[in-house]
């Protein structure tokens, strides 16, 4: 969505629109945030508040606007109502803990949500507190920000505060504030909050915003509905296949965390796998592995699916034609993610041209990788690395590596160029769960912020190796299934 006529700054660079507001009343709740004890900064983003045509010098220093206490210049703070499928079960949900201060309109006329995640109760609480733990929102603060660095899409994270204040899980913790930043929040579950309302007017009006604010190109499509859904599609396709290439595992993908605008969001039980194995499962209430890291693709794809339901009045008048316009959609997704898998995927092998035999050659190397409990991040890095591999003197491994170097010479590109395409695609090190454990403990129970800061450092260059790297490259040693993750709420 194009910005809309100027707006006056603040003097900190604040520039807030509330284009989402506009929406009809179905879709939010104004209030303003629950003010904190004693609010104090613990982390801010500079580079993001610079891109975002903040003052950060400013606004390092002003944690009350960060907890909520104070609203920045031409804040109308409001809480969006949504439902989702969790877990497969449908229900309403909305902002339990957070709230949007508005949209950000920086220098350069891009459009950002700047939310707070922990700032109170709202309307859509139930009987949660509307509160956040530090661990939690420091959890979030450094996995989006090596989701960055990564080059997936992702919402970012701005600022953590503590709040002076405790909040109660299974024990008691300090309370926190996190800034959220994102290109929107418009999820599936916003579609299927305006369908179980049966409010065709209101889930038009969500579909026009959307594809104004994020798909302004099909906007004069012949089927500009059928063709959101298709670009939504798109998007959660490439995305998908952007976590899978990293060994990515959210862990909570139910329908309320799936962003119309493609980015990642939500980091609760999420983490990185060592040891490639698809049933891989982190999240502690995730028992019977619906979220594993092989089942992504599946579950984005129904995921997707309710989407398509929520917009089945916008497809056709007719229900019959719209059903069978939404699943020719739907059953389009699986080709589009292998493409964008198998693209993925190649340049890891440093593969250039595509081939008939490349899915196969890549499925022998997860399946040798599988058996071996080989480290996913690891194994492929040390491909990059000139041919250096672990485990080189493996039968198996070896008649891969030859079937590999054959298929390389089927392209022109010399050696240099295949390592080099490699190395930019494979990571040297990603936000090991055990150094992500590590940074929090360091912070949360005894205030050091000195290891969170070098993990931030060294995962802001991901695709580059570091002095002291086998620190942060290492797996954490521990058996399969020994770590887990939490939601935090």
């Amino acid at each position: 969505m194009s910005a809309p006529a100027p707006l006056t700054p603040s003097p900190s660079g604040w520039n807030l629109d509330h284009s989402y507001a506009r929406l009809p009343a179905l879709f939010h709740e104004s209030l303003e945030p629950t003010p904190v004890r004693e609010p104090r900064m613990v982390v801010f983003n500079h580079p993001l508040a610079q891109s975002l045509g903040l003052d950060a010098a400013a606004l390092e220093d002003q944690a009350a606007i960060f907890a909520g206490n104070e609203l920045p210049g031409g804040a109308a703070p409001l809480a969006q109502a949504y439902a989702g499928h969790q877990y497969g079960h449908f229900t309403g949900l909305g902002d339990g803990r957070a709230i949007l201060l508005g949209e950000q309109i920086t220098p350069t006329g891009e459009r950002f949500d700047v939310q707070l995640k922990g700032s109170g109760p709202t309307p859509f609480s139930r009987r949660g507190d509307g509160r956040a733990a530090l661990g939690p929102m420091l959890r979030e603060y450094i996995i989006s920000e090596a989701m960055h660095a990564l080059g997936i899409p992702t919402t970012r994270s701005l600022a953590v505060v503590t709040t002076g204040e405790k909040v109660f899980r299974q024990e008691s913790l300090p309370g926190a504030v996190l800034t959220r930043i994102a290109a929107s929040h418009i999820r599936v579950g916003t579609f299927e909050w305006a369908a179980a309302h049966g409010d065709k007017e209101a889930l038009q009006a969500l579909a026009d915003y959307t594809l104004q604010r994020h798909y302004p190109e099909l906007a004069t499509a012949e089927a500009p509905y059928l063709a959101l859904l298709e670009g939504v599609m798109e998007r959660q396709a490439r995305l998908i296949a952007q976590w899978q290439c990293v060994g990515f595992i959210h862990g909570v993908m139910n329908t309320d965390n799936v962003a119309l605008s493609g980015e990642t969001i939500d980091y609760g039980p999420c983490a990185f796998m060592d040891a490639f194995d698809p049933a891989t499962v982190f999240s502690s209430i995730d028992r019977n592995g619906r979220y594993a890291y092989g089942n992504q693709p599946q579950i984005a794809q129904w995921n997707l699916a309710r989407l398509a339901e929520a917009l089945l009045p916008l497809l056709h008048a007719d229900e019959k034609q719209a059903l069978e316009v939404a699943n020719a959609a739907i059953d389009g997704f699986k080709t589009t993610f292998e493409q964008h898998w198998l693209t993925g995927m190649r340049a890891k092998l440093g593969l250039f041209t595509e081939e008939a035999e490349d899915r196969a050659l890549i499925e022998t190397l997860l399946l040798w990788m599988k058996k071996q409990k080989a480290d996913f991040t690891n194994t492929f890095r040390s491909l990059s690395n000139a041919g250096k591999t672990m485990l080189n003197d493996d039968l198996a491994f070896i008649a891969w590596h030859a079937q590999w170097q054959a298929r390389l010479q089927q392209q022109p590109q010399p050696a240099e160029e295949v390592q080099q395409r490699m190395r930019a695609h494979n990571p040297a090190v990603i936000p090991r769960n055990h150094k992500v454990e590590e940074a929090l403990a360091a912070a949360v129970e005894r205030g050091d912020l000195s290891v969170m800061q070098r993990l931030l450092e060294v995962l802001a260059k991901p695709y580059e190796d570091h002095e002291g790297q086998s620190e942060y490259s290492a797996p954490s040693g521990l058996a399969p299934g020994a770590y887990q993750t939490f939601c935090g709420t």
